[in-house]
């Protein structure tokens, strides 16, 4: 039981940080450094739909981040 939930912990924490990484940045300059032409081949609308899913996906694993560490230090403790 404790070693699955050390998996699933370990697997959401992975997660959570492709879907944290996979965000666009708010910031001009980088963005329109490292995306170059992005905007003009996907949309704008595509674009905010994406990082909207994100957003949403960040918090919804965000939250089973922190369930799963209190769960955890309770089991352990």
């Amino acid at each position: 039981m404790i070693t699955a939930l050390k998996i699933i912990h370990l697997i959401i924490a992975i997660v959570l940080t492709f879907t944290v990484l996979l965000q666009s940045s708010k910031d001009p300059g980088v963005q329109g450094t490292v995306a170059g032409g992005a905007e003009s081949l996907f949309g704008k609308n595509r674009a905010r739909t994406l990082d909207a899913t994100l957003g949403r996906l960040t918090a919804i694993f965000a939250v089973a981040f922190i369930v799963t560490s209190v769960v955890l230090t309770i089991i352990l403790r």
